[in-house]
């Protein structure tokens, strides 16, 4: 059955004027962020789809323009790797916010409090007792062959004994609205600084918007994450110096690395600006060398220390592995941290809640086959046409499958790679993520989001405000990655109004 159009839904005395950005809007299976299923705006959308009901395409238009063109001044941009070429563009940003309330916030944010503490809880366990394996919870052999378990760091103790400092997971929602966990993000995740420019940049071309809502800001991540930073500090280290290592102005995430070392006041470092010497790390200045007690790494394990791990990197410093070992320098991530985000551990962070916990997840997994189990496997081979296939070790949108958008050939190809090593991949049903309006060809229309939070582990568990809500752009697709043609929104969350902690942010 065709899905109605907006206009044929809304009741006839709907003052969406004609001429509406939202005159030919459609409604489909998938849950609409800002659509009820009879059309209508839900409670917390109201005052925005009356504002945006009355904005002309031209206007909408203006505005669009005005922020493509405040990403380019503002130099945020994003490198795209095609054959071997990296191309560099400016952030694609929607100016239609995404709308969470402060109840349904109040959930997900128990729910990744709850998730990182176990995710903690398990790579400190796996790196010393191994209990979880011992009691065969999760299965032992899927940690230990796994390509990012570090069987230098078993017996390893780390600052404070937290793993992941800064996490990035990967939200969806089905076609009811329930919330489900897609991913953990617990190596080097990235895109809180475009989760902050969206943010800023929305305030300049679009401030009525925040005229009608009490929006929690998300201003206060970077003096956050210093603090976490800071706090990992070796004991020794009364006034901690804290650096950014980043692998250079080539990376993908540079702008990110850059951005969040000038607003946390702290140097952006490669590999070269550092050195080991008795154990310690240096940095170099012109003034001479000086401490180094934290290192807020995002470059990968493999590539950290030339000694340790790739002995063709030029990206790490010779000598930081042995240096972290003995505890003369924090860094966060920890290495070692990947095991806790492989896709193929993913299926058991619901067990990590309970076993560790003693508690039921508050955010439930997405359902997830295992192909190195043969019954799973026969399942997964005889469906590749409805499944989402992934390498357990892939990220960024690539090393997929979307069994529905795909080829014979692809499935073919996919067949073959399952069959010959079972251990690299998982799938999961292909779910229509959740839909929300955003502005394409002169007006809006449905594009499919995922949202993905960004939680900071110290002396507290603090999750920002928001997230980045990640946008398909082209019609029908499910990849929201931005190097697979993805965009972004600004992030809503709003205020309880029967909490004085809330902060309610206005617009210019």
């Amino acid at each position: 059955m065709t899905p109605p159009l907006l206009a044929e839904v809304s009741p006839p005395e709907s003052t969406v004027p004609e001429t509406s950005v939202f005159s030919a809007y459609e409604l489909n299976a998938a849950y609409d962020e800002l659509f009820s299923s009879d059309g209508l705006p839900r409670p917390h959308y109201a005052a925005l789809h009356e504002r945006l009901a009355h904005t002309s395409p031209d206007d909408f238009r203006r505005r669009k323009a005005m922020t493509d063109l405040s990403m380019r001044e503002d130099g945020v941009g994003f490198t795209v790797y095609r054959a071997e070429e990296g191309i560099e563009r400016v952030w694609p940003m929607d100016p239609v916010p995404r709308i969470i309330p402060a109840a349904e916030w109040r959930r997900i944010e128990a729910g990744l409090v709850q998730r990182i503490t176990a995710l903690n809880l398990f790579l400190w366990d796996v790196y010393h007792e191994q209990h979880i394996l011992r009691d065969g919870v999760v299965p032992a052999r899927l940690v230990l062959q796994g390509g990012f378990f570090r069987r230098e760091f078993v017996g390893v103790d780390v600052p404070r004994r937290i793993y992941v400092h800064i996490c990035g997971t990967d939200l969806i929602r089905d076609a009811d609205g329930c919330y489900l966990v897609l991913e953990d993000n617990a190596r080097t995740p990235s895109g809180v600084s475009y989760m902050l420019q969206n943010r800023q940049v929305l305030k300049r071309v679009f401030p009525a918007l925040f005229n009608d809502y009490d929006v929690l800001p998300n201003d206060d991540y970077p003096a956050a994450l210093l603090d976490v930073l800071q706090w990992i500090a070796p004991p020794a280290a009364a006034q901690p110096t804290v650096v950014l290592l980043s692998p250079g102005m080539y990376n993908s995430a540079y702008f990110e690395h850059s951005y969040l070392a000038q607003r946390m006041g702290i140097e952006l470092v490669e590999g070269r600006d550092l050195f080991v010497d008795a154990n310690r790390v240096w940095m170099r200045t012109t003034r001479g060398p000086r401490r180094v007690d934290v290192i807020y790494r995002r470059i990968d394990d493999d590539f950290l220390d030339p000694l340790t791990f790739r002995p063709d990197s030029a990206l790490g410093v010779p000598g930081l592995v042995n240096a972290y070992r003995a505890g003369t320098v924090a860094l966060a991530n920890s290495i070692g941290t990947g095991i806790a985000d492989d896709k193929g551990v993913y299926p058991f962070v619901p067990d990590m809640i309970r076993y560790y916990l003693k508690q039921d997840p508050l955010l439930p997994n997405v359902e997830t086959f295992r192909p190195e189990i043969p019954a799973e496997r026969s399942h997964v081979l005889a469906n590749l046409e409805s499944l989402v296939v992934k390498r357990v070790n892939e990220s960024g949108g690539y090393g997929m499958l979307v069994g529905p958008a795909s080829t014979r050939e692809q499935r073919e190809e996919f067949r073959a790679a399952i069959e010959a090593n079972p251990r690299d991949f998982i799938a999961q049903p292909t779910i229509q993520l959740s839909t929300h309006p955003t502005f394409v060809d002169g007006r809006l229309d449905g594009r499919h989001v995922d949202l993905r939070p960004f939680v900071l582990c110290g002396e507290r568990v603090v999750v920002t405000p928001g997230g980045l809500t990640r946008v398909a752009l082209p019609k029908g697709s499910l990849v929201v990655n931005s190097s697979q043609g993805g965009g972004s929104k600004d992030t809503w969350i709003l205020a309880d109004r029967g909490s004085a902690e809330d902060r309610p942010e206005r617009g210019l």
